[in-house]
Parts: structure tokens; sequence; C-alpha cells
């Protein structure tokens, strides 16, 4: 089973570059097996790859996008700022070697991957990742893992308002005031960990809507995201659970099912807090 891409909605961020609202995540994949996931994750209908420097897979992903036989402009392509790179120029030269290991001339989306607040340094990280806009390096620049006060300081102190936030969030921890400022500022936003490691998959009320519209729990959860208008890169290295997880433009959530989802939310991390992770 092949998607067509078409299927796949498109989001325009706040500088008109449009981002697939569904890809995949590369996190924790190895780097030799990385070539293959991203071919067949392409071959299935993928257009938006997630990566980070700190994945040490970047270069699997260059080989997997060449060996696909998919047009460089078809393809959405992310990767996220090492934490020991940060500062206006550690960040651009970290850029150029993202560059050079994915064999691409620029990134669809380069973003800080965490804040690290105690490192005081996101600022002027945030200044060179607007100069590697302007020099076309990256089509858009944004932020992972930045609280709203973290936002705030970069609007106070630059010009330009980060196109995404990717923040951990999933039905346990569904980050409403987050996602408000996001939705008021005009910043797009993604989520990672989108079925909370499988911890949400158990909860019966999964179970129940699965049986109602003739899913799995995990296709209820991505579905979920994407109604809500998250940007959602589920990782897998199966070719089998890649086609499943994308086949999830055949049905829709009722508001009925929205409401109950949003039942789930216990403000519960996964991952680390950003107010105090400091790599």
């Amino acid at each position: 089973m092949t998607i067509e891409t078409n299927r796949v909605p498109q989001l325009e961020l706040n500088n008109g570059v449009r981002i697939p609202q569904f890809g995949l995540g590369v996190f924790q994949i190895p780097p030799e097996e990385t070539a293959a996931a991203v071919r067949e994750a392409l071959e299935a209908g993928y257009r938006h790859i997630d990566t980070a420097q700190m994945y040490r897979n970047e270069e699997g992903v260059g080989e997997g996008i060449r060996d696909s036989g998919v047009p460089r402009e078809e393809i959405f392509v992310t990767t996220k700022l090492a934490n020991d790179a940060q500062g206006h120029d550690n960040a651009i030269n970290a850029m150029e070697g993202s560059l050079q290991r994915l064999g691409l001339d620029y990134v669809d989306l380069y973003l800080i991957h965490w804040p690290l607040p105690g490192q005081d340094k996101y600022v002027g990280t945030w200044h060179g990742f607007e100069e590697l806009l302007r020099a076309g390096k990256a089509r858009a620049i944004g932020v992972s893992n930045f609280q709203v006060a973290h936002l705030e300081r970069l609007a106070a102190e630059s010009a330009t308002v980060p196109a995404v936030n990717q923040i951990e969030l999933h039905p346990a921890l569904q980050q409403p005031e987050l996602r408000a400022y996001h939705e008021a500022h005009g910043i797009v936003t993604e989520a990672w960990s989108p079925l909370a490691q499988g911890e949400v998959l158990e909860d019966p009320l999964l179970a129940e809507l699965a049986e109602k519209h003739g899913k799995t729990p995990a296709q209820i959860v991505l579905r979920w995201h994407v109604q809500i208008g998250n940007v959602v890169f589920p990782k897998s290295s199966s070719p089998k659970r890649m086609r499943e997880n994308i086949d999830i433009f055949d049905f829709s959530l009722s508001d009925g099912d929205l409401d109950a989802l949003s039942g789930l939310d216990e403000g519960r991390r996964t991952g680390f807090d950003p107010d105090t992770f400091e790599g």
C-alpha cells in the first residue's frame, strides 16, 4: 500500500513555506538502517523526513533521499542543531556540517533542538539561524522544546518569529497553553513522541475508538494529532508500521471523539523538562 502524497495535508508556515503535516521521524534509528528506512518511507508516500545532528544519522537520510528517485524539491527535510553547538558562529558552522552529511544544498527547516536556558545562548544562536535563513541554507527556521518564556524572549530580541516549535505532545501531555500561544503568534506546532512511546495506547478509550473506526489505537492517536492541527512524524524502521501509520486519511474523528480524547491529558512527560534540561 502506498498513500497518494496529495492526501497528506500541507500547512503554510509563517514565511509562506509549506510543510507536509505527516512525516517520518528517524530518532533512534541506527545509522546503518536509516537509508533503507527513508527509502521505504518515500516509497510509501511520505514526503517529510525529520532528523537531527544528535541522531548521528544525517548521512543515512541523505543516502535514502538520493536512492529513492524522488526529486529533492518534493521532500521536506528537517534537521536540528546539536546542543553542544549553540552560539551564533557555532550554529552557522554546524549547519555546514549537516549539509555535507546530508549531501544537500539546503534544508527545509532548521531547529534549535533545546533552549538550554542555563547556558543562555539561544538568542545568539537564533541570530545565527536568521543569517542562515537569509543565505538560503534553510527555507524556514524554528525551535524545539521552547516554553512560552523562551519564545517571548526571542520575540523581544530578534526580528524573526519561529516557523515551528517542536514539542513533546501526545494525549497524556496535550500542552493547551503552549499550543494556544503558537496559534496566536503564527507558530506551527510539531509533536515529538506523538504516541508517548506507546504508553497511551493501552487506554480503554483508544481501544473503543479503534473498534468504532476500524483502525488501530496508534492510528487513532495519529489522526487526533492531524485533526487538532499538529505536524506529526512517528518514528519507525518497519515498512509495515510505516504504511500503517500514514494510513489515517480515510476517516475522521468526530467532535465527540475529540472531546473524549481531550480528557486523557495528565500533563505527563516521557522526556526532559525544557525549563531544567541542560543537555
